[in-house]
């Protein structure tokens, strides 16, 4: 088993330094897999927002936006790559377990797609400088137009502790790509890889409040960004009823925001699967992967009469062979979920669905091997109906819920029964059919015979109660840059509305 890192004692990230917090408060750092505090964080007010706006607001202005803003793409790309570094990955990834309780294993690989993703983004930057000046075709030749494409201005990040640093890294990258400043809010449950990117823009020597990390509760240090009249512009990711709440503050200010909320997705498995085994697997990766604390987990399965009892009988006994374990572990497959208050919401979402009616066909409870930390099996519920809260919330946890379809009319409107939209899948060794299918589910991304792979270089979000706007690709650097309208009159003559006056 890995040995676990010192906990380092960071402040709040301001201004490219650090300083504590205004009221000197701080949070303790849970271990969730172990229940011991190994740390605390620093615990940011109003008083520190407004600090960390101003450093952003000056390094997006100062020298007229030379050092940063108005920079070329390829300046600002040298520092996204400088940031991607990738010899950091597994102590990194050590802390992310520490703190959020998922398998190291997962950690490296979340690390390793930070890294990348700071370098795809740096690649976007690089390129945009052959976007600028780009000519419009107009039907006139007394005028000539192209665009501009310019920073948003100063964004205000506020990020979950699902994936902390991935999720972080999703708008910083990009965000910085575009030529803006930022003001980075992470979950209070797990900031400890965020802080550590203020450590490595340091090192790197990022100009000087380009990006400000400051870490505390949420109605302390969210809402006052969302709020604050000097933040351009908002991107949330988290619940749906808080990104209601941020959609509020940010309208009394006409301030665009995107958000990425909650989900409850669906996944559709067809009788003419050739291999069981091999669906079985996508639907564990959907929904007990990173302990189905994922917004997009194919929580929803819909099996076809024809193969739901062969199905669900290798599907409890795959669940059986999963490790679940202290998330350091080799092997480990499950590890604990992010916090006590998460611990005891799952619980209660299984215990609603028994009381409802329907059955746990697996798990529901904790590993009888594991006697502290905040464990819990992977469950399979099934006889359940429409109208069950289990359906119907999203649980963010590794519980999946199973109903029977007949037809694919019936698969389709089950898979659509829901207000979320983030994602869907669809397996099937019909190709027609899961075309079909992907084109009438309603969600921002669908998988073909698979569920949860997610590509840098693809767009991510949905529809409905789960957000607007786009994150990943080129679609991510857009949603932090501004279209500029160029137009100049290019004819001696005059341009004739008015009569000219007469000489006198």
């Amino acid at each position: 088993m890995a040995t676990p890192p010192a906990i380092p004692r960071r402040g709040l990230f301001i201004g490219g330094g650090w300083r504590e917090p205004t009221l000197g408060r701080r949070i303790p750092v849970i271990n969730p897999a172990t229940e011991d505090t190994i740390g605390d964080i620093p615990a940011a007010t109003a008083e520190d927002v407004e600090l960390a706006v101003a450093a952003a607001r000056d390094a997006f202005t100062r020298d007229g936006g030379s050092g940063w803003s108005r920079a070329s793409g390829a300046a600002r790309a040298k520092y996204l790559n400088a940031i991607a570094i990738k010899e950091k990955i597994t102590y990194l990834a050590l802390l992310e377990t520490l703190d959020s309780g998922k398998p190291k294993d997962e950690a490296v690989a979340d690390m390793e797609d930070v890294a990348a993703c700071f370098e795809y983004y740096a690649g976007l930057a690089e390129a945009l400088d052959g976007k600028q000046h780009a000519p419009i075709s107009l039907p006139m030749e007394n005028f000539k137009s192209y665009i501009l494409k310019e920073p948003i201005g100063v964004v205000g990040f506020i990020t979950p502790w699902n994936y902390p640093l991935l999720m972080a890294t999703w708008k910083v990258a990009p965000s910085l790509a575009a030529g803006c400043t930022a003001v980075l809010k992470p979950s209070e449950l797990a900031s400890l890889t965020c802080l550590e990117l203020g450590v490595i823009c340091e090192e790197i020597g990022l100009p000087s409040g380009v990006l400000n990390i400051i870490t505390g509760l949420g109605p302390d240090a969210g809402a006052p960004i969302a709020s604050h009249p000097h933040v351009d512009k908002v991107a949330f990711t988290g619940s749906t009823e808080t990104g209601k709440r941020i959609m509020t503050a940010a309208a009394q200010m006409v301030k665009p925001v995107s958000l990425e909320l909650g989900g409850k997705s669906p996944l559709v498995i067809f009788d003419d699967v050739a291999d069981i085994d091999k669906a079985v697997e996508w639907a564990m990766f959907g929904c007990f992967f990173n302990g189905g604390q994922v917004c997009s987990a194919t929580s929803r399965l819909l099996l076809h009469e024809k193969i739901a009892e062969r199905f669900l009988d290798r599907f409890v006994e795959w669940t059986k062979n999963i490790k679940i374990s202290d998330p350091l572990e080799e092997g480990c497959r499950l590890g604990s979920v992010v916090s006590e208050g998460q611990y005891e919401k799952i619980k209660k979402f299984v215990s609603t669905a028994r009381a409802e009616g329907a059955t746990i066909l697996h798990g529901g409870d904790r590993p009888k091997h594991l006697n502290k930390g905040f464990f819990i099996e992977p469950t399979i519920i099934t006889d359940v109906s429409t109208s069950m809260q289990i359906w119907r919330e999203e649980v963010f946890g590794p519980v999946i819920c199973v109903k029977v379809f007949k037809t694919e009319s019936e698969a389709v409107e089950l898979a659509n029964d829901t207000h979320y939209g983030l994602a869907g899948g669809v397996i099937s060794d019909d190709l027609e059919r899961c075309e079909r299918i992907a084109k009438v589910i309603h969600s921002g991304i669908m998988w073909i015979n698979c569920s949860q792979p997610t590509l840098v270089q693809a767009p991510w979000g949905g529809n409905k109660r789960s957000g607007f706007g786009r994150e990943l690709g080129e679609w991510g650097l857009e949603n932090y840059l501004s279209v500029k309208q160029v137009t100049s009159y290019c004819s001696d003559e005059l341009y004739g509305w008015y009569q000219r006056p007469s000489k006198l």
